[in-house]
C-alpha cells in the first residue's frame, strides 16, 4: 500500500496539545515535593525516564505547570533537544519546553511516538530562532499524521516495537563490552588513588619516549597523507576515520608529524567537556596529525594499550576536568601538564597480558557494533515504510 492511500489528519484535530511550566525557583516551597516534573533531558526512549526533580502541589497550583496522565506523549520543543520524544508511563508535570499530546482512546500512543521519530529530522529543520531554536505548539497542531484505524495503528506499533527491541539489545551488548573494558583495567591495575596491588607510582613522563605536537598547516581536500584532527577521536577513546582531510608534508617534517601503529593521540585543545580525548592509532599506514593533537609514543616501560586505557579511565578524565575547571571558553592541556599526570607503573608482562585480553574484548565489541548497525538499518527502514503506507495492508 502506498502513501497516497492514507488519508492524513492534523494532530490538532484529534489530540489536545498542551505544555507545562516552571514554578518560581525563588520559592523553595515549590520544589522537592512528590509530583514528578519532567524536562526535555528526560525524553530518552520510548518511555520517559523518572525525572530528577519533583515539585509540590503548591508549585503546581502557582505556575503554568499541569499534571498529565499516563500515555501522554511528550515532545521537546526547544534547543538542541528539538524532536526528542517519550511516552509518560506515570502521572507527571512538565516544564514549558515539553509539548504534551494528551491520550485519545482512538489513537495508540506508541503509533504517535513512532510517528514523531519518523518526522524528527523535519522537526529539527523547522526549528526557528537563534541560539535557542524552537517549534511551537501551534506548529505541532498543524502536523499531518496518517489517519489509520486503531487496529492498524497497533499493528504498526507492534512491528516497530519488535525492531526497536532488537536494536536496543544490540546497543546494550555494545555497552556491556565498554563496561567490561573499564572493569578489566581496574581489576588488573587499579588507579593511583586506589593502588590495590601496590604498584610503583610515577607520571606519564616515565612511560613515554617522545611527546610531539601536530602541525598547524591548513587541511586540504587532497594530499599525500591523511590529516587527523580532533574530530577524528571520540570521547569514548576510539579513532573515527570519517570526515577526513589531507595534507602534504616535507621530508624534514614527516618524523615530527606522522603517526605510526601504537601511537597514542591526545586532544589538547577543545571544550572543557571534550579536552583530553585520547585515541590509540592502530593502522599500518602513516597519517599526519593537526596542531590540536599531541602524539604520545610509549617507551619500554609501557604497553600502548595500557597507557591508552589509563588515559580513558574515569580517574584520568576527572584529573583532566580538575585541570580545566577554572578555564573559560576553550580549554588547553599542554604536553608538560599531560606528562605530569600520575600513573601506576605495573610490570610490562602484566600490561602485555592486558593488551591480549582487551583486543579480544574489542573484537567482540566490533561484531556487536556491526550487528547494531544492521538492526538500526532495519528499524529505520521499517519506520520509513510504516509512515509511507508500505508496512501493512488495509
Amino acid at each position: 500500500m502506498n502513501e497516497s492511500c492514507h488519508k492524513s489528519i492534523s494532530l490538532g484535530d484529534i489530540f489536545k496539545v498542551s505544555s507545562g511550566g516552571t514554578p518560581s525557583r525563588k520559592k523553595s516551597e515549590y520544589f522537592n515535593g512528590d509530583i514528578p516534573w519532567v524536562k526535555t533531558g528526560d525524553l530518552k526512549g520510548v518511555y520517559a525516564n523518572q525525572p530528577t526533580e519533583f515539585i509540590t502541589q503548591l508549585g503546581l497550583d502557582n505556575s503554568s505547570a499541569k499534571l498529565f496522565p499516563p500515555s501522554t506523549v511528550l515532545l521537546a520543543m526547544y534547543g538542541a533537544t528539538i524532536g526528542a520524544c517519550s511516552i509518560l508511563s506515570f502521572e507527571a508535570a512538565t516544564n514549558q519546553a515539553c509539548a504534551a499530546i494528551l491520550p485519545n482512546e482512538n489513537y495508540n500512543e506508541k503509533y504517535l511516538y513512532y510517528y514523531f521519530c519518523y518526522i524528527k529530522p523535519s522537526l529539527v529543520r523547522l526549528g526557528v530562532g537563534g541560539a535557542q531554536p524552537n517549534i511551537s505548539a501551534g506548529l505541532i497542531k498543524k502536523l499531518k499524521i496518517p489517519n489509520l484505524v486503531l487496529e492498524e495503528q497497533k499493528k504498526i506499533a507492534e512491528i516497530l516495537d519488535a525492531a526497536d527491541s532488537l536494536r536496543q539489545k544490540d546497543k546494550q551488548l555494545v555497552e556491556h563490552y565498554d563496561r567490561l573494558s573499564q572493569s578489566l583495567f581496574l581489576d588488573m591495575f587499579g588507579v593511583p588513588n586506589n593502588n590495590i596491588y601496590d604498584f610503583e607510582i610515577g607520571t606519564i613522563r616515565d612511560l613515554v619516549n617522545t611527546v610531539n605536537y601536530g602541525t598547524s598547516a591548513k587541511a586540504q581536500m587532497e594530499g599525500e597523507y591523511t590529516y587527523l584532527r580532533m574530530n577524528n577521536i571520540t570521547y569514548q577513546g576510539y579513532m573515527n576515520f570519517e570526515s577526513l582531510k589531507f595534507i602534504d608534508l616535507s621530508e624534514k617534517d614527516q618524523d615530527k608529524y606522522l603517526v605510526k601503529k601504537g601511537d597514542i593521540l591526545f586532544n589538547r585543545t577543545n571544550s572543557k567537556e571534550l579536552v583530553g580525548k585520547t585515541g590509540l592509532f592502530d593502522k599500518d599506514i602513516s597519517m599526519a596529525i593537526a596542531g590540536y593533537l599531541i602524539r604520545v609514543r610509549a617507551n619500554e616501560k609501557a604497553n600502548p594499550y595500557y597507557l591508552w586505557r589509563f588515559m580513558n579511565s574515569n580517574y584520568c578524565k576527572k584529573v583532566l576536568a580538575h585541570m580545566c575547571k577554572s578555564i573559560v571558553g576553550m580549554a588547553n592541556i599542554n604536553a608538560q601538564e599531560l606528562q605530569n599526570i600520575k600513573v601506576l607503573i605495573p610490570p610490562i608482562e602484566l600490561q602485555n597480558q592486558f593488551e591480549k585480553t582487551i583486543k579480544e574484548i574489542e573484537n567482540q565489541k566490533t561484531l556487536a557494533q556491526q550487528a547494531l548497525l544492521k538492526s538500526e538499518d532495519l528499524f529505520n527502514s521499517l519506520l520509513q515504510k510504516a509512515f509511507k503506507g508500505e508496512l501493512t495492508n488495509r
